[in-house]
């Protein structure tokens, strides 16, 4: 299986998918797969541009919304996570993960997806340690506060990936995990990036979140982005044989290193498509009491609790979920407009304010699984009716047939010398793109007064809940409380 894998995409879609045609023209080889490392910007349109965690300067349309829109397709399946330049707006619709075009899909705020044999874990955001605790209370439009910490990596994700017990074949997040530095060539990388070494030499460059997973797991191959550099490194267990091999890559630009393309075994006999991972799936229908949708801090069960504090599933408890998926685990394809998307003729200059809005995608996942979505908690919580726009956007017929001759180096493969050159562009503009990285928490005030939340067990029968009525283990709000519940705005 042949997989290009992208650092920071910034939107620059179409310079990528270019790159990959001209890969494949130079190699003769198809690629089957783009994963891409983050700040992919899926704006719609210009309102999506209001909820990016740019300076207005950098905000840019670029070309997703062509992808969107139907103008041009994805010539190839696209996976990626989610960074801390994104339209978070889009991105909380598919909290759990979700198609945000035809062929390309977000793996959500933490997922695991399988595309043929080759099993992918996921990670969106960035580490900030300040908002680590806290449940996903954020909501569009965003305060400067919110339109950062939405990005933030919450420990509810990472306690869930730490659930997982099969063998993962490729980690994505976006910050590095923290201390990864010391298994690669880090003079060379310092030689480069001379002001990372405060940071390298205190031990506070990336996440630790990352490291624990990293150190739990240790997937056959780890891909990250964030810090625009392309590095190496191989990470060994110390009493083990297991190993990780790390690599980071750089953002869409000229002469930058921002594209790897590399060779994966996989079994052949399983198609190459999109689907469901079954101990994930379970892993989130058991852990849904723990999600929180509140600005307090939200602490995760541990040995020193009485009730359940291990969550990787039993058979019987993913016998139960293949069940409910109807022994199908293929992800749908079921991809629907939520927003108009932006035209260069007709787009007003002054976008509407962003909405407060789910995704049908994240509502029938929800349904069939029986779990909760957040921003359908949310919504319940402040007592928020959904604004529904006009969603019969017209659609353009999709046209693949679109190539363009551009000089491209070709990649060697990643096994060979864990340092190959990766396919870069020579004449294309750069369009520079803000990294800096604002550490203010949020301010918005607690929600308070919220009625218990009960656990249930997978045998028990469905009660009232805010998504999915017909499902257990949700979470559920009594109604002598209801009240407390309504917005004043």
């Amino acid at each position: 299986m042949r997989i290009a894998v992208e650092g920071c995409a910034h939107g620059e879609l179409e310079t990528i998918y270019k790159t990959i045609i001209e890969a494949e023209k130079v190699d003769k080889k198809k690629i089957d797969l783009l994963i891409c490392c983050g700040d992919f910007q899926s704006t719609r349109n210009l309102c999506d541009l209001k909820c990016m965690a740019v300076p207005d300067k950098y905000k840019q349309m670029c070309s997703f919304y062509k992808y969107y829109s139907g103008e041009l397709v994805a010539p190839v399946l696209t996976i990626f996570i989610g960074g801390n330049h994104e339209a978070s707006n889009y991105l909380q619709e598919l909290s759990y993960g979700g198609w945000v075009a035809p062929n390309i899909y977000y793996m959500g705020l933490a997922s695991v997806v399988k595309v043929g044999s080759i099993r992918i874990a996921g990670l969106s955001g960035i580490y900030k340690g300040q908002d680590w605790l806290k449940g996903h209370f954020e909501k569009p439009p965003y305060s400067e506060q919110t339109l950062r910490s939405v990005y933030h990596v919450r420990n509810l994700e990472v306690f869930r990936l730490k659930q997982l017990s099969d063998k993962i074949d490729i980690f994505l997040s976006h910050d590095w995990p923290r201390g990864v530095t010391k298994f690669g060539n880090e003079r060379m990388l310092l030689k480069k990036k001379p002001f990372f070494r405060s940071d390298v030499e205190s031990d506070s460059l990336g996440s630790p979140a990352n490291t624990e997973l990293l150190k739990k797991h240790y997937p056959t191959f780890w891909f990250a982005a964030h810090l625009h550099c392309k590095f190496a490194a191989l990470v060994k267990e110390e009493e083990g044989p297991r190993c990780t091999k790390f690599l980071a890559l750089d953002k869409c630009l000229p002469r930058r290193k921002f594209l790897q393309i590399i060779d994966i075994e996989h079994d052949e006999n399983i198609p190459l498509t999109l689907t469901y991972d079954l101990e994930w799936l379970t892993i989130l229908f058991l852990t849904n009491h723990l999600l929180s949708v509140k600005n307090v801090m939200n602490i995760m069960p541990g040995h020193e609790d009485s009730v359940r504090w291990i969550y990787t599933p039993t058979d019987e408890e993913r016998d139960i979920i293949l069940g409910k998926m109807n022994s199908d685990l293929k992800v749908p394809l079921n991809f629907v407009k939520t927003e108009e998307p932006y035209n260069p003729q007709t787009s007003p200059i002054h976008s509407e304010k962003p909405r407060f809005q789910t995704n049908p995608q994240t509502t029938e996942f929800c349904n069939k699984l029986g779990i909760d979505d957040p921003l359908g908690l949310l919504q319940l919580l402040l007592g928020i009716k959904e604004d529904k726009r006009d969603s019969s956007f017209s659609n353009t017929d999709l046209d693949s047939s679109y190539a363009v001759e551009l000089d491209t180096s070709a990649s060697e493969t990643f096994d060979q010398t864990f340092e190959s050159s990766s396919c870069t562009l020579d004449d294309e503009e750069s369009r520079k793109l803000s990294i800096s990285q604002v550490n203010n928490s949020p301010s918005q005030e607690s929600l308070d007064n919220i009625s218990q939340q009960s656990q249930q067990s997978i045998s028990e029968e469905p009660k009232e809940v805010a998504v999915a009525p017909i499902e257990p283990n949700l979470k559920k709000f009594k109604r002598r409380n209801q009240s407390i519940y309504c917005s004043q705005d």
